[in-house]
């Protein structure tokens, strides 16, 4: 199963960005999907999660500001990033694991795509 990000870019403090990360491939069922980042120097950290029934969770500092969502007929998952913050900066990776069409499971990782926000 691959995954496709975009949406990242270089953005001022206070604006908005929205990621997407499609999958695709030998897909019979997606469990959950979520954001993830990290930045210099940093561990990979949870962004947000969603699972296949819609429960989300974030990590506390970006509670209110960003929001997970997923459509389930396009296997894709977006974050909408609102108010960024400097310390937003990061290289964003996506996630999807589920079952694949020959009933085996998958967890696979996006590219990476770079977010950037300026004081």
């Amino acid at each position: 199963v691959q995954l496709q990000a975009s949406g990242g870019g270089l953005v001022q403090a206070g604006g908005s960005l929205r990621l997407s990360c499609a999958a695709s491939g030998s897909i019979f069922s997606i469990n959950g999907m979520g954001w993830y980042r990290q930045a210099p120097g940093k561990q990979r950290d949870l962004v947000a999660t969603i699972t296949s029934r819609g429960s989300t969770n974030y990590a506390d500092s970006v509670k209110g500001r960003f929001t997970i969502s997923r459509d389930n007929a396009k296997n894709t998952v977006y974050l909408q990033m609102n108010s960024l913050k400097p310390e937003d900066t990061a290289v964003y990776y996506c996630n999807v694991y589920g079952v694949t069409m020959d009933f085996g499971d998958f967890n696979s990782w996006g590219q990476g795509t770079q977010v950037t926000v300026s004081s």
